[in-house]
């Protein structure tokens, strides 16, 4: 049984759980908060490196307000996150809002989606998708890395 570790999106806390009992019922080991369920999370500058430092992959949609294929897509990046966490962690940064972050990855278009595991980008796609090819697109990369 190996430990896996993600973080809290209450108080930003690192928890290891075991490979074996990851599921939506696990709960932060210093504030009870909940570690899966509140998805998307909302990714800010302070707290993004946290985020995606998980050994559990996580997938952030850069999006703006003004942008149409975002907001079309937002329903799309919900619906897939409560699908697919614990599994893979889903976080949504505004590029507007959060311009460091935006600025660090070079983001030119959006939406754009990037895939993160320990830090590290995964993957990177532009452009919106619909559920069943996101879906699949996330589970490839989940299965590759495993």
């Amino acid at each position: 049984m190996s430990l896996i570790t993600t973080y809290c999106s209450h108080c930003f806390t690192r928890n290891r759980l075991p490979s074996d009992k990851l599921d939506s019922n696990a709960n932060c080991g210093r504030c009870r908060a909940a570690l899966f369920g509140v998805t998307p999370l909302v990714g800010r500058t302070a707290q993004f490196d946290i985020l995606i430092g998980s050994d559990i992959p996580v997938v952030v949609d850069f999006w703006a307000s003004w942008c149409g294929p975002c907001l079309q897509f937002s329903p799309v990046f919900q619906q897939v996150a409560k699908e697919l966490e614990p599994r893979i962690r889903f976080v949504k940064v505004d590029t507007e809002q959060e311009t460091a972050i935006a600025s660090r990855y070079a983001i030119r278009s959006i939406p754009t989606l990037m895939v993160f595991k320990r830090g590290e980008i995964l993957a990177q796609r532009s452009g919106s998708l619909p559920p069943s090819l996101l879906r699949e697109w996330l589970l490839s990369l989940t299965n590759r890395d495993e």
